[in-house]
C-alpha cells in the first residue's frame, strides 16, 4: 500500500506513465473504443470511467504546457461541434488538476484512432457514455531553477 495514491493508480498504470516521457501521448478512452486492437501498450481500468480515471491520472500526470492544444477529445460524428456531457465533465477534471484552462482540440473519429495508434499507451476504461476518448500529451514537471 501507497500514501496518498488514488487505488486507481495500480502497479501497471504507474509503470507507464512514470516511463513516458514528455511529449508522449497517452490516450484514456470509453469501452467502446477499439482498445486493444489499438494500443501499443494497453492499461485496463475496468469499472472505473472517464471521470474517476482522468482523477486519479491527472492527480500525477502533467500536461503538456509547451503545445497548443495538449490534449485532444473525439469529435461527434456528424456533429463535431458538440460537446457531450462526458467531454465537459472531462474538461472540469482536467481543468482542475492543471490548475488552469487547458485547451481542447477536436479528432475526427478515424483520425482520432490513427493517432490513438500512435500514441504511448492507452487507458481503457468502462465508461459507457459514447465519446469519452482523450489524447493528452505529457508535460514536464519543473525543476528548481
Amino acid at each position: 500500500m501507497l500514501k496518498n495514491i488514488d487505488p486507481l493508480l495500480h502497479a501497471d498504470l504507474l509503470h507507464v506513465l512514470r516511463s513516458m516521457g514528455h511529449g508522449d501521448e497517452l490516450a484514456i478512452v470509453d469501452r467502446n473504443f477499439p482498445a486493444q486492437s489499438t494500443a501499443q501498450r494497453l492499461v485496463r481500468l475496468d469499472g472505473a470511467g472517464i471521470v474517476e480515471a482522468a482523477r486519479a491520472i491527472l492527480s500525477v500526470f502533467p500536461v503538456d504546457t509547451f503545445i497548443d492544444p495538449p490534449v485532444f477529445r473525439m469529435e461527434v460524428v456528424g456533429d463535431p461541434r458538440t460537446i457531450p456531457n462526458v467531454q465537459r465533465a472531462f474538461r472540469q477534471v482536467l481543468n482542475e488538476a492543471e490548475g488552469r484552462d487547458v485547451a481542447v482540440g477536436g479528432l475526427e473519429r478515424f483520425a482520432f484512432y490513427e493517432r490513438a495508434r500512435d500514441a504511448y499507451a492507452v487507458v481503457a476504461t468502462s465508461e459507457d457514455r459514447g465519446y469519452g476518448c482523450f489524447l493528452l500529451s505529457k508535460g514536464v514537471v519543473p525543476g528548481p531553477e
